[in-house]
């Protein structure tokens, strides 16, 4: 530890790993002066702990009655007005400057929670926040009533990157496996993704799911020849499903599970 320093031992210690240099792959040194260093288990700490201090004090401090969720360097915030939250848009651009930050120009923006009580028109109208897109979706209420509500479920972006993943499982080809295998391998997966987005509109996760039983069903056509007709596939493959409902988790979600279609 370094003598005469009136900064606590714990900071100091902070102080020197931001300031560490940056081996590269060649193991060359290359000295930095901004940010925290990637791939480190405490950076995301530290940038929280910033963020804590840079954001979410401030907003509390400055705008005690308005709501906000942040989570990393994203964040929503909870406005009555239109122009509130221009307000708030405008003065939390001059704090992020004031940190050193600045606000994704593409990112942020106002959004108009449109639904059945709220029928204006204004340019945006949804947001992408954790993976899970709000905007006004068909819901039913106690009294059996259809109407729009604002409401979250999975965004095309983490759909569109959950396809890439099963599709990267090529699954069809992986005929040197049982059945049981391929969904002790792929079911911890599944699993993640049904408990998280399926907490809200599980039914936008079905299309996905369903992919995955297509797979399944080419599967069994390249590794049993006589199923290599429909006319014999579609009996063994509902044979298969109402007999082991719950070898694959997203079997047990829905009851088309036996469906390839």
């Amino acid at each position: 530890m370094e003598a005469n320093t009136d900064l606590p031992w714990v900071l100091l210690y902070v102080k020197r790993w931001l300031a560490a240099p940056l081996q590269l792959p060649d193991g060359t040194l290359q000295e930095r002066d901004r940010g925290t260093p990637q791939g480190s288990s405490v950076s995301p700490v530290l940038a929280n702990l910033f963020m804590h201090y840079a954001f979410d004090t401030w907003m509390s401090r400055n705008y005690p009655g308005v709501w906000f969720e942040r989570y990393a360097d994203d964040a929503v915030v909870h406005c009555a007005t239109e122009r509130q939250a221009r307000e708030v848009l405008a003065e939390l651009g001059e704090r992020m400057a004031e940190v050193g930050l600045q606000l994704h120009p593409d990112k942020t923006k106002i959004v108009y929670c449109k639904d059945s009580d709220r029928r204006g028109s204004y340019e945006h109208t949804s947001f992408t926040f954790l993976g899970f897109e709000f905007r006004g979706r068909r819901a039913r209420g106690k009294n059996g009533r259809i109407f729009t509500s604002f409401l979250p479920a999975v965004s095309k972006d983490a759909l569109k990157k959950m396809s890439a993943t099963v599709r990267s499982w090529r699954l069809h080809r992986r005929t040197g496996l049982t059945m049981s295998q391929l969904a002790r391998e792929i079911n911890p997966v599944v699993r993640g993704w049904i408990q998280y987005y399926g907490a809200f509109g599980l039914k936008e996760l079905y299309p996905l799911l369903q992919r995955i039983n297509y797979y399944l069903v080419r599967w069994l056509r390249k590794k049993y020849r006589r199923l290599r007709t429909w006319k014999k596939l579609l009996p063994c493959w509902e044979r298969i499903t109402r007999q082991y409902p719950a070898m694959f988790v997203h079997w047990r979600q829905v009851n088309w599970h036996w469906r390839t279609g």
